[in-house]
């Protein structure tokens, strides 16, 4: 997929104000909310074990069902990382304070 130039300023933008780990780093990380951003049919063709779903379109509406605690540890993907770093800077403006997005998202997770 090709994002455009204004997207990528936007994730680069977001990357900058979130914490980012690499895949490895999420097996040290047992008791975080695994939480998968992309959208319904992305989710349904394969993702992370133990992964809960909540697409960047809901993300802001429904976080506290999920999570319902401020304090959650959150760790986000998706398919690249772009929108996992988006998602991560809005759960911080939302007041969530330990979310970390996985650079590289799923992707880079399978390339390991």
């Amino acid at each position: 997929m090709s994002h455009s130039e204004d997207f990528l300023k936007l994730a680069a933008a977001a990357r900058a104000r979130i914490r980012e780990i690499q895949p490895a780093d999420l097996r040290e990380k047992p008791e975080a909310l695994l939480l998968d951003v992309r959208e319904r049919e992305e989710f349904e063709q394969g993702h992370l074990e133990g992964a809960t779903h909540l697409s960047r379109g809901v993300l802001e509406m429904r976080i506290h069902e999920v999570a319902p605690e401020k304090d959650t540890p959150i760790v986000v993907y998706c398919a690249g990382g772009n929108r996992g770093a988006l998602a991560a800077d809005t759960l911080q403006q939302l007041g969530y304070t330990n979310v970390m997005s996985i650079c590289g998202g799923l992707k880079a997770f399978d390339a390991e």
